[in-house]
């Protein structure tokens, strides 16, 4: 018999729950292009010569930068809510 009593709560308020680095950086290419990415972010690998590839071997050694590029992704959902609610 188990007991679900310590059992973590779900996560579907947690916008990055089930979302992937490439997902994200996708998305963030999506919205604001390369140059606005590295605007946002100044990182070589969104400043010079960028690439979905490029990206995700920096940002997965470097959490530091994921940090703020899953911060700019949460960021950028409630700007797009606001925007789609006005």
């Amino acid at each position: 018999m188990t007991d679900h009593t310590n059992a973590p709560a779900p996560q579907a308020r947690n916008p990055l729950h089930g979302m992937t680095l490439e997902k994200i950086i996708l998305a963030l290419e999506a919205h604001y292009g390369w140059q606005g990415l590295g605007e946002r972010i100044s990182v070589r690998c969104f400043t010079h010569d960028p690439s979905v590839a490029s990206s995700l071997k920096f940002l997965r050694k470097t959490p530091w930068a994921r940090d703020k590029v899953e911060s700019l992704y949460l960021f950028m959902l409630r700007d797009v809510r606001r925007s789609q609610a006005d």
